[in-house]
């Protein structure tokens, strides 16, 4: 199997690239001394707030549709790059029609939600057109140690992604506010299940796609939901006395 690819030289990609890998570092210096004011760390003060449910759907929602239009009006790729568009998209139709719509959390900040609209536009953009446009792989590229070891940790990502929010979400019956010791799954191990799933996630498909555009969102993943794990580790202990002692933030037994 040949290695992957042909890229093309196009100013608009490497641009958005590097502003990637700009903002998941900028994003990660941010969170060092403080979390990102949404959901338990937005404070009382903040202005306009929109329901919940409508902030992740309208936020979602542009990473799921660009690559679809751009899919409809694209060639048919080879099948490697529609597999692994498939696996992008796959991801946020279940943020945006499954996840957001039985999600319970707090309203959301409109300059939040906006800043991450903006966000899955340009990323959506930057994916499809990657794989639509640029990026040439041979087509026993699905059979390499690569993008088979990738699409195993994708899909080993999406589970403990999806399984954890389960726990998160029926934490408390219908009626009842405050936060409680999430238990189950990977929550045994890590404060933060669900953020480790979802790195878990584009780790593997920057694995199975082995280029530039995907190895950034990766590198934007970790950045930042990665702190965030760590914040909430911090919050349950200094919360809850009975906190799990032995659990760490995002990596099992590590960190």
């Amino acid at each position: 199997m040949s290695a992957v690819l042909a890229e093309c030289n196009d100013f608009v990609m490497a641009a958005l690239v590097n502003m990637m890998y700009l903002l998941g570092v900028l994003y990660l210096l941010k969170q060092v001394s403080m979390a990102s004011e949404y959901g338990r760390y937005l404070e009382s003060r903040h202005g306009v707030r929109i329901p919940a449910r409508l902030s992740w759907v309208l936020q979602e929602l542009p990473a799921f549709l660009v690559p679809v239009c751009m899919f409809l009006d694209a060639d048919v790729p080879p099948l490697p790059n529609l597999i692994i568009l498939f696996m992008f998209c796959l991801h946020y139709c279940q943020r945006t029609f499954i996840y957001a719509l039985r999600l319970r959390g707090r309203p959301c900040q409109i300059s939040i939600m906006l800043a991450a609209t903006t966000f899955c536009t340009l990323n959506g953009y930057l994916q499809s057109h990657s794989l639509l446009y640029c990026l040439h792989y041979p087509p026993d590229w699905i059979f390499g140690p690569r993008f088979l070891a990738g699409a195993v940790l994708f899909l080993s990502g999406m589970f403990i992604n999806i399984h954890s929010d389960n726990i998160l979400r029926n934490l408390r019956k219908p009626g009842e506010s405050g936060y409680k010791i999430p238990k189950g799954g990977m929550f045994e191990f890590i404060s933060g299940a669900n953020f480790f799933g979802e790195i878990i996630e584009w780790l593997g498909y920057s694995l199975a796609a082995w280029s530039a555009p995907q190895a950034a969102f990766g590198f934007f993943t970790i950045c930042s939901i990665g702190p965030r794990a760590y914040h909430h580790h911090r919050y349950y202990l200094e919360k809850f006395n009975d906190y799990p002692k032995s659990r760490k933030a995002l990596i099992p037994y590590i960190f």
